[in-house]
Formats: structure tokens, C-alpha cells, sequence
């Protein structure tokens, strides 16, 4: 591989990424089984199910550990999927610093779409519309037991910190925030059987 080649990777709290992975998926499969019984393989003994895609893609070292093969760290930029929702200009600041582009992509050029919960990008000149994140991107999560989730970030601890000690940057105080707003601002619709947060 080139040693020109960059790459860009953005990761977010992985427990996050999980439930929002199986939200799009039940979105377009209703059937499917719950979240917790895709997610271990037994639940009591808190044994996590690594073969379910959802789960695995979180568990970032694994994959960086397999790029590093084939390239150098310093080819790596990571963007904090958290920060990027935060701060979009931050982000992008420094994936133009990395890229060794001019910051041209500023404050000015987003605005938070309340509807998505996500911010979107101003109207460009070449169009009329705001661009935004699709159709499938903004949902509302399906509602996890804290506990669930206190099991999975157990379950994570050990592969994000070495992940965060082999990139030299600790995403935790971030994913930590994310998952806290995320765990205490849920509400579940009266008589739905899926209880979306």
C-alpha cells in the first residue's frame, strides 16, 4: 500500500453503535429477536455473543490491530463519532489538518437539525437544500436495561483501552458522556410493544 494513503476512521462509544446498529436493522426487520438475546450468548453469565456483527464492529482494536499489518499508525486519523455530533467544525478542523488541507469547513458552514438530533451541513451554493443525514440516520433508539448496557461496557473496557493506548487518544470521558445522555433520556411510548426510547 501506498504510504500516501490516509485513512480516516470514526469511531463512537461502541455500546452506542451497537444499539443504533440494531435500531436500523429492527427498523427494517420488525421480527427479529430482541436486542439482549442477540447480544449474549448467556445473559446470566454475561457471556457476550462476539459473533453477532453488531457487537463486533465495537470492538475496535481487533480491526486496528489488522490495518496496522498494512499500514502505519501515522496513515490514521480518528474522528470521535461523539465529537462529530458535538462539534462538527472541531472534527472536521482536524480531519483538514490531518489531510493537510486548508481549514476551510468552519462554524458557519452547520446547523443543528432538532428533528435528527444530528447537524447538518448548510445549503451549499450548488444546491437548494441543506444537506443532512439520510432517512435511515437520526432514529430513535429501541429502549435498553441499564443493566444491558452496564454488561456490554463491562465487556468493552478491556478492548477500548487498548485501543485508546495504541491510537494515543482516550475517547472514554466522550463515549462515557454520550451513553450517560443517551441512558437517562429515554421514555417509552404508552403500549408499544418495542418500548422505543
Amino acid at each position: 500500500m501506498s504510504h500516501d494513503t490516509k485513512l480516516i476512521v470514526v469511531v463512537r462509544n461502541p455500546v452506542t453503535r451497537a444499539i443504533s446498529d440494531y435500531t436500523q436493522t429492527l427498523s427494517k426487520k420488525p421480527d427479529i429477536p430482541t436486542f439482549e438475546e442477540l447480544a449474549f450468548r448467556n445473559r446470566s453469565l454475561g457471556l457476550v455473543d462476539t459473533s453477532w456483527n453488531a457487537i463486533r464492529i465495537g470492538m475496535y482494536i481487533l480491526h486496528l490491530e489488522n490495518w496496522l499489518q498494512y499500514f502505519r499508525l501515522s496513515q490514521m486519523h480518528f474522528v470521535s463519532g461523539e465529537r462529530l455530533i458535538t462539534d462538527p467544525a472541531g472534527e472536521m478542523g482536524r480531519v483538514q489538518d490531518f489531510l493537510g488541507l486548508k481549514r476551510i469547513i468552519t462554524d458557519k458552514h452547520f446547523y443543528f437539525n432538532r428533528t435528527k438530533g444530528f447537524p447538518c451541513l448548510k445549503k451549499p451554493e450548488s444546491s437548494s437544500q441543506p444537506r443532512c443525514l439520510g432517512k435511515s440516520k437520526g432514529r430513535t433508539h429501541v429502549q435498553i436495561e441499564q443493566e444491558v448496557i452496564e454488561q456490554l461496557q463491562e465487556f468493552y473496557r478491556p478492548f477500548n483501552i487498548k485501543f485508546y493506548e495504541t491510537v494515543g487518544q482516550d475517547f472514554r470521558v466522550v463515549f462515557r458522556t454520550l451513553l450517560v445522555f443517551f441512558a437517562t433520556n429515554v421514555t417509552t411510548p404508552p403500549g408499544h410493544p418495542m418500548q422505543f426510547a
